[in-house]
């Protein structure tokens, strides 16, 4: 009698939050599309598909037949529908109450859309933590798919994993299905005939399943991959090789698991897969890692060993990358207010901006990983200040708040008038690090520090790898160059990227970093912030004040009778047109110098525009007394699936005036001017 192996074969469909609609399109294009419409002529491959609710309801309003198609194969048995957050948030990451809220919204629409409840869940990014299977099981999932990879972990074997396990958690169960290493590495990008061998000696080493699950942006998205999957024709050569297998037999997931036991009760660490445990991690130590696997694998070792190997965790993102930090404790803190707020005053918008803002992509970074994308962060934003604005309409709150939200031992302060916000660490810089503008939901602040990537190290050969072999190489796999890079371009931010970072640099041209600022007072009535500084060549008074849709800093300089020379004062500003031809400087005259990706100097000016068609709206910057202005944009070094890239995080405003015996003041200000 033959052996035969279940196929158990899953897709996940996901586009962040925030996403550009232009993206969104040719991804369903390339990819979701012909992937359906390929598995629709073959109604006996059945396997399981996970779509983020976000993104599910951006395919059913713009590609309402594709969505039929899918519709249709759900219905005849072939296709099994996952659940997950709604928007496709770190379940880990979230709150528990929000972990329901957000599994139960897209089970619903599963539900209300294509008729049948969803019985599997995807885990975003296969982070494990034992905390989220009390919200799975709750919300009426009996099992998730994570990685071999978390079950080599506890000492279970490859050959052990060919079936699904149970946990439990605070009385709770569920099943858990592991995803092979060996398949993910090989679809798509192993000959069509070689993955369907490998998955016929599965069966005949007596493997009662061969468990995938996986982006499908791997099958049309991924370098190379639409020519490999379709026009090639990949999907179907492996389609008709596994129907016309004698050993290979496909099954959904549910059905996998209604006629089949459980191998055992298992105990999962907190990790996610190995290639996330090492991009979590501090450059030095991702170094030391990296070295480690290599060590290992060049010993043939690797197999065996790198259960024992973990690197980092998920949620080390938010120690790595202090904006990360902000942005998920900024999350928090609108959660609890949120469930704070009496039933009656809350709204479905609440609820829905909430949710928005824990979509997982921009508080992280690796291969993948949104942090390093502005319009993935400003999306994050958007929804927190929509959510922020509507709170403080339902219980309004104090205009001045001193609290240390992030937890990383500096108090902020909070400065509010109902059209701005700013928020500034207490850590001797009094320079904003948060700038919000509630009638434009939009976040100034919103620029990301450089810092030391492991992949960096890459850069020294600027030479590209090409794949030897059949097939073609997996984006792991791939060193290519999208943009000219040079040393400059990944020097490592020394000081914040906030708004009035202040330098006093002295007559001999010696730089002296403010960085000794304590807050002496915080008027309420007055919405204004008062510091002082001192220095060898003297005393610094700066107060920071909103006025309506103004935000003013001014300075006090006193070089203590000796001519001290310089002031000067940064301006990150995230404007979100970046190097694109909406956005621009605008001279007092009227002249358009250059656009945000140029740099502009100004001896002298005491009016300057910057106006940007995306933003909906322009800052007007205008000085007291005429001051040197030195402006460029500024850039970060990222490695995606496609390769290094330069990515434009902000405009960067070098400002100074002299500093020369007598009391200098100078008084900046910022107005945002909504477009009308």
């Amino acid at each position: 009698m033959t052996q035969t192996i279940s196929l158990l074969l899953g897709v996940h469909a996901h586009q962040p939050v925030g996403n550009f609609p232009h993206v969104i399109d040719e991804a369903h294009q390339r990819c979701y599309r012909p992937f359906l419409q390929t598995l629709h002529r073959f109604p006996d491959f059945r396997f399981a598909a996970h779509f983020s609710g976000w993104l599910l309801d951006y395919l059913i309003e713009k590609f309402p037949d594709d969505m039929a198609l899918l519709q249709e194969m759900v219905v005849r048995g072939q296709v099994e529908l996952f659940s997950s957050g709604d928007c496709e948030p770190v379940l880990a990451a979230i709150p528990s109450r929000d972990r329901l809220g957000q599994l139960r919204t897209l089970a619903a629409k599963i539900k209300d859309h294509f008729g049948h409840a969803p019985q599997g869940a995807w885990l975003t990014e296969r982070v494990w933590e034992a905390t989220v299977v009390p919200a799975l099981a709750d919300s009426g999932i009996r099992y998730v798919v994570v990685d071999d990879y978390h079950f080599l972990c506890t000492g279970k074997t490859s050959d052990e994993l060919d079936g699904y396990y149970s946990t439990e958690e605070d009385g709770r169960s569920l099943d858990l299905f592991p995803i092979s290493e060996a398949l993910r590495y090989r679809v798509p990008f192993s000959p069509a005939p070689e993955v369907v061998g490998y998955v016929e000696r599965l069966a005949d080493e007596g493997h009662s399943a061969a468990i995938y699950f996986d982006d499908i942006e791997k099958f049309g998205i991924w370098p190379e991959t639409y020519e490999w999957v379709y026009e090639k024709g990949w999907l179907e050569q492996f389609v008709r090789g596994v129907l016309r297998s004698k050993k290979v037999r496909t099954e959904t997931f549910e059905e996998f698991h209604t006629r089949s036991t459980t191998h055992g009760v298992v105990y999962l660490p907190t990790t996610s897969y190995i290639e996330m445990n090492q991009w979590t991690l501090p450059a030095p130590a991702a170094e030391t890692f990296a070295g480690l696997l290599q060590q290992e694998k060049e010993a043939g070792r690797l197999e065996r060993t790198k259960p024992f190997v973990r690197g980092g965790i998920w949620r080390n993102f938010f120690s790595r990358y202090a904006e990360s930090n902000w942005m998920h404790k900024r999350m928090l803190q609108l959660s609890q207010r949120l469930e704070g707020l009496p039933a009656n005053h809350r709204q479905p918008a609440m609820q829905t901006a909430l949710y928005r803002s824990q979509a997982n992509d921009a508080y992280w970074h690796g291969l993948f990983g949104g942090l390093y994308l502005p319009h993935l962060r400003r999306a994050i934003w958007n929804n927190l200040i929509e959510l922020e604005q509507a709170l403080d309409a339902a219980a309004p709150r104090a205009p001045i708040a001193r609290s240390d939200i992030d937890h990383d031992g500096a108090e902020e302060v909070a400065l509010h008038n109902g059209q701005l916000q700013l928020m500034v660490r207490l850590d001797g810089n009094a320079a904003p690090h948060e700038f919000d503008c509630y009638p434009l939901r939009h976040n100034f602040g919103d620029t990301l520090r450089r810092t030391r990537e492991q992949y960096h190290s890459r850069l020294a050969a600027q030479q590209e790898t090409r794949h030897q072999g059949a097939g073609i190489a997996s984006a792991h796999d791939r060193v290519q160059f999208k943009h000219e890079i040079t040393a400059a371009d990944v020097e490592v931010d020394a000081r914040p990227r906030a708004i009035f970072v202040d330098t006093w640099i002295s007559a001999e041209g010696a730089r002296h970093e403010m960085a000794g600022y304590e807050l002496v007072q915080a008027a309420a009535p007055l919405h204004r912030l008062n510091f002082v500084a001192t220095v060898p060549e003297g005393r610094v008074d700066k107060h920071l004040a909103l006025e309506g849709a103004q935000l003013i800093a001014g300075w006090h300089c006193q070089s203590g009778g000796q001519r001290a020379g310089r002031f000067s004062t940064q301006l990150n500003l995230a404007m979100p047109s970046c190097d694109g031809y909406a956005g621009r400087y605008v001279l007092e005259d009227g002249s358009i110098p250059c656009g945000f990706g140029q740099q502009l100097v100004l001896a002298g000016f005491r009016h300057l525009k910057l106006e940007d068609d995306v933003l909906g709206g322009s800052l007007l910057l205008s000085a007291s007394q005429p001051v040197a202005l030195n402006a460029a944009p500024y850039y970060t070094v990222s490695l995606s699936e496609a390769g290094f890239e330069k990515i434009m995080q902000g405009v960067c405003l070098n400002l100074s005036w002299p500093v020369d015996g007598p009391p200098s003041d100078v008084v900046l200000t910022l107005e945002v001017v909504p477009r009308r």
